[in-house]
């Protein structure tokens, strides 16, 4: 494992301005290897602003992002990935008709070739055996990778989605209300694996407004209000109440 201190991503006074709406007030902090930051606050606190400029979706009006010390322009997603982020959204983007290996390796097929190279065709069984062994690493239990996703419950599409994004190199990942629409036995399969990929050295951003959720799996947290952050440090020793009170601006830590 890599050195826990590690710095993956550094958000460092970063600033986004809608004509007459400040939508980021220089923001800036910092994700390590293997921590997992709890991002919190009410609507139009700033959250998905700051998310969209990480994921490479907004362009900031100042400020710098920084992968692994190094300063990047995030010109698009595409920008994002190659940088090692990769962001899940609660919608997911699977592909319902078609298998676990399928939607994993989409667009990113593994092929053999035959008759001296004139024949080439998918190589489905490589792709199975790669999202076991995958699977085993991260200690992710699901189905049959040739299960198709449509038969997965929300918690295990999640999941997929979710190990799409570490098995393709991501080492920082953005996780955007990934249990909203989720009863308690799908989250706690998100949940668990959230807590698997601290062992990997994966740097999670946790997005939710279920606040007990928040304090189970977040080594830190960030709150934001009105643009701005106004917190920023361990959830030792914090409380659900503490951390509304903070969102809405009735207490400062």
């Amino acid at each position: 494992m890599t050195d826990p201190s590690q710095v993956l991503l550094e958000v460092d006074n970063v600033s986004k301005r809608y004509e007459a709406v400040h939508a980021l007030r220089d923001v800036s902090f910092t994700l390590r290897s293997g921590e997992v930051i709890g991002l919190i606050g009410d609507n139009g606190a700033g959250k998905s602003t700051l998310v969209g400029v990480i994921s490479g979706t907004i362009k900031p009006d100042g400020g710098h992002i920084r992968i692994d010390g190094e300063s990047k322009r995030l010109g698009n997603v595409a920008d994002a990935r190659a940088a090692g982020i990769e962001t899940v959204f609660q919608n997911l983007a699977l592909i319902p008709s078609l298998g676990i290996a399928d939607n994993i390796f989409l667009g990113r097929e593994r092929m053999r070739s035959g008759l001296f190279g004139l024949i080439r065709w998918t190589d489905k069984r490589a792709m199975r055996r790669e999202v076991r062994a995958g699977f085993e690493k991260l200690g992710l239990r699901l189905p049959d990778p040739r299960t198709n996703a449509e038969r997965l419950s929300g918690g295990q599409r999640q999941a997929v989605a979710i190990a799409r994004a570490v098995l393709w190199g991501s080492h920082i990942v953005i996780m955007d209300e990934p249990n909203a629409a989720l009863g308690v036995t799908q989250t706690e399969i998100v949940l668990n694996f959230v807590e698997q990929l601290k062992q990997h050295d994966i740097g999670v951003i946790f997005i939710s407004h279920n606040m007990e959720q928040v304090l189970r799996v977040a080594d830190h947290v960030v709150v934001m209000r009105l643009g701005k952050k106004i917190y920023d440090g361990a959830t030792a020793g914090l409380s659900p109440r503490d951390l509304a009170m903070l969102m809405t601006g009735a207490a400062d830590l």
